[in-house]
């Protein structure tokens, strides 16, 4: 039974980031380049993150096969827990005992990176480069250094769910929801005046990738500091304040949860929010009325690019096995490899074709397949906004200050001024 995109992408969502502390001595900040070059040959170990228990047989089929196209080849499978899965790579790092190939998310990547212990891949493997969608392969590269360090392996996005009921009833366009954040905006203030303030079209705050979508520089490209409060950053807070003001965002937007907000959606409390084919499957049965006024969309976006989350397979810079363990990272991240991973689980392969492919552009009536459509179609020239260097901590400090902005207690050039002298100074304690 396919698992869904939500649960198995979480991890891409949550991660921490390693203490870079942990990671050993810096030697330049991924000088250290294995001479990939040579026969495909000798014992490898590949470290996945909790996937045994629901694709066991996948990931010894695969390789089984691998063994028997490459002779004299052994992979040893390592299946870690997703509870506690940073800090095993990061005691692993430390104590030099990294697997050869590791299935990592890039804010995992990064300190491994800046340590010298993530293998350069434009270096090594750059030969394999034109195989990947553009935005997947630099998901793993690192502010502030040249290199790719990770072989892209599935993304995930989420389209947005819209009541058409409730864009007519405002006087909108249901056939033509709003795709930028200047649409958003007209279209949110309309719902809340015509509703009298009992629609809001939004449950939920500006993110870090909110920030990105619109236009924000996010980081210097030092890597060295953040910037998420430039003229984009102030002027996406300042929009956001005249919403919540309008009451165009939900009264408890501030507390909000991905539960409470698809609550809110369910109820006709909100106009608009991201969602899952299990989202869809719910509606149907909870909400049957509403299921039938649903209309899928796109991200809202400024810059024509979504936002995507990549996972990937991280080759360990020191490994005495380079050519077999590149060899065998881009072999399960291959176009055929990934393309079965994908119709076994509702995720979506990062290599360049495979989203033409019949099964994410047709639908055949089902919710599962109408959300993948629409997925994928956003995924061709999707990004990754989210910074390999933003870790939680960041999230919840901007987060404490966008709120602190809508509440009025600050203004949202002060508020993001604030959040980015946060955001450095932990970026500065994870060095």
């Amino acid at each position: 039974m396919p698992m869904s995109r939500r649960a198995l992408a979480a991890a891409a969502v949550t991660a921490l980031v390693l203490p870079l502390s942990a990671c050993g001595s810096s030697d330049g900040g991924g000088g250290a380049t294995a001479d990939a070059s040579g026969k495909v040959e000798g014992d490898i170990t590949f470290e996945t993150w909790n996937l045994r228990a629901n694709f066991k047989d996948y990931f010894e089929g695969l390789i089984a096969d691998f063994e028997k196209k490459y002779p004299g080849t052994h992979v040893k499978w390592i299946d870690q827990p997703a509870e506690g899965y940073a800090d095993k790579i990061s005691a692993d790092a430390a104590g030099g005992t990294l697997p050869d190939v590791v299935n990592v998310s890039p804010d995992l990547a990064a300190p491994l990176a800046k340590s010298g212990l993530a293998l350069d891949l434009d270096k090594a493997a750059a030969k394999y480069r034109s195989e990947y969608l553009p935005g997947a392969w630099a998901g793993h590269q690192v502010p502030g250094m040249t290199g790719t360090y990770a072989f892209p392996w599935y993304l995930n996005t989420g389209p947005l769910f819209y009541n058409k009921t409730l864009f007519a009833q405002a006087g909108l366009d249901a056939a033509k929801p709003p795709r930028t954040y200047d649409e958003l905006f007209a279209d949110a203030l309309q719902l809340a005046h015509k509703s009298g303030g009992k629609v809001a079209t939004l449950a939920n705050v500006p993110t870090i990738e909110d920030f990105g979508r619109y236009g924000s520089s996010l980081m210097n490209k030092a890597g060295t500091g953040f910037a998420f409060n430039d003229a984009k950053g102030i002027e996406l807070l300042t929009k956001y304040k005249e919403l919540y003001d309008a009451k165009a965002l939900d009264p408890q937007v501030l507390t909000a949860t991905p539960e409470s907000t698809g609550k809110k959606f369910l109820t006709g409390a909100v106009a608009m929010n991201p969602g899952s084919a299990l989202d869809l499957d719910h509606f149907k049965k909870q909400a049957p009325s509403l299921y039938k006024n649903i209309g899928i969309t796109d991200q809202i976006t400024s810059t024509g690019h979504v936002n995507m989350y990549v996972m990937g397979l991280m080759v360990n810079s020191r490994t005495k096995r380079a050519p077999a363990a590149v060899t065998f990272a881009h072999y399960v991240t291959d176009a055929e490899h990934q393309m079965s991973f994908a119709k076994k689980v509702a995720i979506f392969p990062s290599t360049a074709g495979s989203l033409d492919d019949p099964y994410f552009t047709k639908e055949d009536g089902t919710d599962e397949t109408r959300v993948r459509v629409a997925a994928a179609k956003s995924l061709k020239n999707a990004v990754n906004y989210t910074p390999v260097l933003f870790s939680e901590q960041m999230k919840t400090a901007l987060r404490n200050e966008v709120a602190k902005a809508l509440q009025g207690k600050q203004s949202p050039k002060e508020a993001l001024d604030n959040a980015v002298k946060a955001c450095d100074l932990l970026l500065q304690q994870q060095g």
